[in-house]
């Protein structure tokens, strides 16, 4: 059965409820622990891991230092470039909170790509919003101050990932640490901390260990220049 937790906008979700089940049931489906690692960058391995339930982060190292690339939520693919053309995994995958996925082997995946055309476009569709998503961080950099580019993130974050608390605010359900923040809008960690200063002050963003939430949805949209 198709789980609630699949937003349209995901692989799973955006298939015909038996489609999506057929595919997880051909599944072996197992469990990860906070902070597991599900694929490794560098691996040469060719399965793809369908995220049943849970939140994974994408993460690839660059001279030693350990980049965050997104995040992932439940009924999203990850593995599928491996799976497609045979290269080494070009990123890590690790489970924030408990995690469900289900191993699928290249050969399956294949085969049910063959018979559901229209599945083998949404994963192309998927491929494509990943890069047009790095795009737009690309973009930010060269057009929007510190603080303004943290928001367009967090924005975007917490329409992946955010739940509602009371007050009418959003807690990003992925805990996200300020180093991670920094390498996702390219700026040093001292920067990114003046930036959540800055949200902070405006009443727009709380902050724990590990944790954020957003106040005022709709004020950092509009300090961020999004459209509701």
């Amino acid at each position: 059965m198709t789980s609630p937790d699949w937003s349209p906008s995901t692989f799973l979700g955006s298939l015909p409820e038996a489609t999506a089940k057929e595919l997880v049931g051909r599944a072996t489906v197992r469990q990860f622990a906070p902070g597991r690692v599900v694929l490794r960058e560098g691996d040469v391995e060719t399965h793809v891991e369908l995220l049943i339930a849970g939140f994974v982060k994408v993460t690839t190292s660059v001279d030693g230092f350990e980049t965050l690339l997104g995040i992932r939520v439940p009924g999203e693919l990850v593995g599928e470039v491996g799976a497609l053309t045979g290269a080494p995994r070009n990123a890590t995958v690790t489970a924030c909170g408990r995690v469900t996925a289900g191993v699928l082997s290249r050969a399956a995946f294949e085969d049910f790509l063959h018979r559901h055309p229209a599945a083998a476009a949404r994963v192309t569709a998927a491929l494509a919003g990943q890069l047009s998503w790095a795009n737009r961080r690309r973009t930010d950099f060269a057009v929007y101050p510190a603080h303004v580019r943290l928001a367009r993130l967090l924005v975007e974050i917490a329409e992946l990932c955010g739940r509602p608390v009371a007050g009418g605010g959003i807690e990003i359900a992925v805990p996200l640490s300020q180093p991670e923040l920094a390498t996702m809008i390219a700026i040093a960690q001292a920067t990114v901390q003046n930036a959540i200063r800055d949200l902070r002050s405006r009443g727009l963003l709380s902050t724990g260990y590990r944790r954020l939430t957003i106040l005022d949805p709709a004020g950092l949209r509009a300090l961020a220049e999004l459209e509701p």
